[in-house]
């Protein structure tokens, strides 16, 4: 018994059979907030394309799910190919590997998780970009009209359109992304949208020009019908902001980015959410990643997702285990800020009880 309180696993098993009514009750559309990470793994190896699951890609198993729940996650970010999920433009969906990803979705949705379905294409297809491309564009459209025909259930399933447009002007991008949440709404698809700012997506550069326009000018007039859709963004802490360093920018830096964009949304009544973030286990970073969280608990923020979790990443110093005696450093730290519902409201005052006279 020692020994299994020493590893954690009790206070795993506890933890999970606490809150799994809770977590059983969780969806994508009746939490104010979704906060948790991306289970990465199948959108892994690009250059082999569709290539072999579970030895060139992966998809997340039913024990890094349990765990990412338990921890008190709402949602995942499901990164995937393209490619894999729709090998010919405008073809049919690849049975197989939907199966994978409805196996995901439901083994999710079964603890408590929204899945948000993530093309992690940086908007190309196979070696070929969106960019001035207007069959591929359609082709584009094509595939999440097919997404939103099996992936019907909005309690379920949000659409996150494309990860980091990046192969594609900013304002060519912004057009398509729009004309799909047309598409989708006018097709009848009531799922969550999650529409990236363009190029790299980053939340640093929302309001710097490229060729006159930012995504600030570019997004500012997002319409959904069903106020069901929300602007993505990306922030790393690292020198560049690109993810790949060791180390963290001074916390301060970083307010006065969420500082600006969180006032522009509520100018222009749109919810951000941050797609992609993670950080180093060094001191300053687990600053940095606090100092993040603290800094989106405004309603102008619908919540995060931590990159990256998964079983495939190894020594990669921005992953979280998921299945460690020992927890990732950044664990703790985001369990301080995941979303555990709204608080109970306030009933009448209690009266007190008669004190009883002693004889």
């Amino acid at each position: 018994m020692n020994q299994l309180l020493k590893s954690g696993w009790v206070k795993l098993i506890l933890f999970s059979f606490i809150t799994s009514p809770l977590l059983a009750a969780a969806h994508c559309l009746n939490q104010e907030r979704l906060t948790g990470v991306n289970l990465s793994g199948a959108e892994f190896n690009s250059s082999k394309l569709p290539g072999t699951p579970y030895k060139d890609y992966t998809f997340p198993t039913e024990a890094e799910l349990t765990y990412v729940a338990a921890q008190g996650a709402n949602v995942i970010r499901l990164p995937f190919r393209w490619e894999r999920v729709q090998p010919s433009a405008m073809g049919a969906l690849a049975s197989a590997e939907l199966k994978r990803i409805q196996g995901t979705v439901a083994s999710a949705s079964a603890k408590g998780l929204c899945v948000i379905l993530d093309v992690h294409n940086y908007a190309k297809y196979y070696s070929q970009t969106l960019n001035g491309d207007a069959a591929l564009q359609n082709a584009f459209v094509d595939l999440w009209q097919r997404m939103a025909i099996v992936f019907s259930d909005p309690k379920q399933t949000a659409f996150g359109l494309m990860n980091e447009p990046s192969y594609m002007p900013r304002e060519e991008w912004a057009s398509l992304a729009k004309r799909t949440l047309s598409e989708l709404r006018n097709a009848g698809s009531t799922n969550m949208v999650f529409i990236a700012g363009g190029h790299w997506s980053g939340l640093h550069d929302w309001f710097s020009p490229a060729v006159g326009l930012s995504n600030a000018n570019l997004f500012a007039d997002v319409n959904d019908p069903l106020k069901r859709t929300v602007l993505e963004v990306h922030q790393y802490a690292d020198k560049d902001f690109s993810g790949s360093g060791s180390t963290c920018r001074a916390v301060n830096e970083f307010d006065p980015f969420f500082t600006k964009v969180t006032e522009w949304a509520k100018v222009n009544r749109q919810k951000f959410f941050l797609g992609e973030f993670g950080m180093p286990q060094t001191p300053e970073c687990m600053l940095a990643l606090e100092r993040f969280l603290s800094l989106m608990t405004g309603p102008e923020w619908k919540g995060w997702t931590y990159w990256a979790a998964g079983g495939w990443w190894g020594k990669y110093p921005l992953a979280v285990n998921t299945g460690s005696a020992t927890p990732s450093q950044q664990w703790p730290i985001m369990q301080k800020y995941f979303y555990r519902g709204a608080p109970a409201k306030k009933g009448p005052p209690i009266a007190p009880l008669p004190r009883t006279r002693k004889n």
